[in-house]
């Protein structure tokens, strides 16, 4: 689709820095140091995947430990298996993936540890890469000391606290050569932060209007770097959406700013996408993207504006591995009395 178009590529290229008056400084191996003033950028930089040293594991520092991403593009990329008696801590989506990856690929996955008390991953891929291969999850339980002195030989299990800090007593040891890492991702925002553009420190990525765009104007982020996703569908249609955005700021300029409508987060919900909404630059509907912070049974998502429920959508159970998606219609945001908080309100079973 791209070759189709007029768009210049440039690969082998970094940007170093984008400025607040939309300079971007990169670097290439054709072109060496450039800087160009434009009128859009898109911010698509996606996230990366937290190590060892962001969740200090004690013990020692032997081979075997990997990313689940890393054993990931290992086993589908490389064609090399990473090793053959594997735990895995964390029960993000590719930690779970992996677990059947791995084990179709003939290692031994002795266990997925979660230091949550649920999964961080699709409910699906618990049954599919976990149950189905007979794979236990240990929820509220993380790794406390890796053992070993060339290569990992040993990790030592232990039950958490509702606070996440061991409990003396109750460690599991396992025999393993490897440890798979699943413990989060980190929007790459670093350009984000250097531009002056403002980050909600609950996603780790920039706030946006409805249309993906950034405290700064012009500037757009969508994907991964605007906050994790799950499933990448929403991140086409998020990026799509960013990018028809950006074109128009190209085409027709800023505009008026117009009033918007701050999104709060309310009883349940860890975070909001967007953060704020301008009615009169909404079609027919806006796409909101949020996370509950517990595992709820049936529910009401509730939308409250000044006081009032102005919406409510049912659902049969809430995760905080899943993110969910409703729609707010233009005629719905047009009758807001201010800003809309987004809650969670659990239906008593009959």
């Amino acid at each position: 689709m791209l070759r189709d178009t007029g768009v210049e590529v440039r690969l082998d290229t970094m940007v170093l820095e984008v400025t607040p008056d939309r300079q971007v400084h990169m670097v290439g191996k054709d072109t060496g140091y450039r800087v160009e003033a434009v009128k859009s950028i898109l911010l698509a930089m996606g996230c990366r995947e937290r190590t060892r040293g962001a969740i200090a594991i004690p013990g020692t520092r032997p081979a075997g430990i990997f990313t689940a991403g890393a054993a990931q593009r290992y086993v589908n990329m490389e064609g090399w298996l990473p090793g053959r008696r594997v735990v895995i801590l964390g029960s993000g989506d590719i930690g779970l993936i992996m677990a059947r990856r791995m084990t179709l690929e003939g290692a031994k996955v002795l266990a997925c540890v979660e230091v949550m008390p649920y999964s961080g991953g699709l409910n699906r891929n618990i049954v599919q890469c976990l149950q189905d291969y007979d794979i236990p999850l240990y929820l509220s339980h993380t790794v406390t000391e890796i053992r070993g002195t060339e290569r990992v030989e040993q990790v030592v299990v232990s039950q958490v606290d509702p606070r996440r800090q061991p409990i003396p007593g109750t460690e599991m040891v396992f025999d393993c050569d490897t440890l798979l890492l699943s413990v989060g991702l980190i929007p790459e925002n670093e350009l984000t932060r250097q531009a002056g553009i403002a980050i909600d420190p609950r996603t780790n990525g920039a706030v946006v209007w409805e249309n993906m765009e950034t405290s700064l104007p012009g500037v757009f982020a969508s994907g991964n770097v605007a906050h994790v996703h799950d499933l990448v569908d929403f991140v086409t249609a998020e990026s799509q959406r960013a990018g028809k955005a950006a074109a128009r700021f190209v085409l027709d300029g800023a505009g008026e700013p117009g009033s918007a409508l701050e999104v709060v987060n309310g009883d349940g919900v860890s975070y909001t996408v967007p953060q704020r909404i301008r009615p009169e630059r909404v079609e027919a509907a806006c796409d909101l993207f949020f996370r509950v912070n517990r595992v709820c049974g049936p529910s009401r998502i509730a939308v409250t504006s000044g006081g009032n429920r102005i919406a409510a959508y049912s659902r049969d159970c809430l995760a905080p591995g899943e993110m969910e998606h409703i729609l707010l219609p233009r005629k719905l945001l047009d009758r807001a009395g201010g800003a809309l908080t987004v809650s969670i309100e659990e239906v008593a079973s009959k």
